[in-house]
């Protein structure tokens, strides 16, 4: 009947073919060396129901969006075992090897991101920021940073905070420097312009655990200085 043949195997349409009433089949195949191609001037939606007649699944192709309505949403790798995209209700995962984000504003998450590792591309820095709130970083068991080639800053506008609440804070470097620290003097000293220039100094802590530097003696100088823990 014109485009429409029924053989052995069921039946066979050549061309282009038009159903202005529902088509129910069990399977539809194009030919081996040709796409299927199914077309609508609105939209093309397939519904999978169950017995009694139930929608279970459906996937919408519009002219604005895709859309699948289903329990379970599953995107597999062309060997059909991986999974590379999993939805349900509960859940997105996520089984590609990698997940690239190339977007300027990169990801936004409205809640919290819980991950074993975070890095940055080969030869490309990495940065944590929050541009108008603060930035925290938790674990039970303890947050390491290293640097493994390159120098570790921390920066601050008001205080920089060290704490630890049962053990201790450990410095472990050949030379360890403290920048900028207040320098302590004598509460009458004889000025003479033959003393010699000063170049050893004394670290002093004031009971409130300021550190300020006094000029080195043949004995602690340090309480002889002390007149800068008044304006500490």
């Amino acid at each position: 009947m014109g485009n429409l043949r029924v053989t052995k195997k069921g039946i066979r349409l050549e061309g282009i073919s038009e159903f202005l009433l529902p088509l129910y089949v069990k399977e539809i195949h194009s030919r081996k060396d040709s796409p299927l191609v199914l077309q609508s001037d609105r939209n093309v939606t397939v519904n999978a129901r169950n017995h009694m007649g139930q929608l279970t699944g459906q996937l919408t192709v519009g002219a604005d969006a895709v859309e699948a309505q289903c329990k379970r949403f599953e995107v597999r790798a062309s060997e059909g075992e991986k999974v590379l995209f999993s939805a349900d209700e509960d859940e997105i995962i996520i089984g590609a090897d990698r997940l690239k984000v190339t977007g300027t504003e990169g990801a936004v998450f409205g809640h919290s991101v819980e991950t074993p590792h975070i890095r940055a591309e080969p030869s490309q820095d990495l940065k944590l920021e929050s541009p108008t709130r603060s930035l925290i970083m938790e674990a039970p068991r303890g947050v390491q940073v290293s640097a493994a080639a390159g120098d570790l800053k921390a920066t601050c506008r008001k205080e920089l905070h060290l704490q630890s609440t049962e053990g201790e804070i450990f410095l472990n470097a050949d030379i360890i420097r403290l920048g900028n620290l207040p320098m302590g003097s004598f509460s009458s000293s004889p000025s003479s312009s033959s003393t010699p220039r000063q170049t050893i100094y004394e670290l002093c802590v004031c009971p409130n655990g300021k550190l300020y530097l006094s000029p080195a003696g043949a004995g602690s100088t340090c309480q002889s200085t002390s007149n800068i823990c008044l304006w500490s």
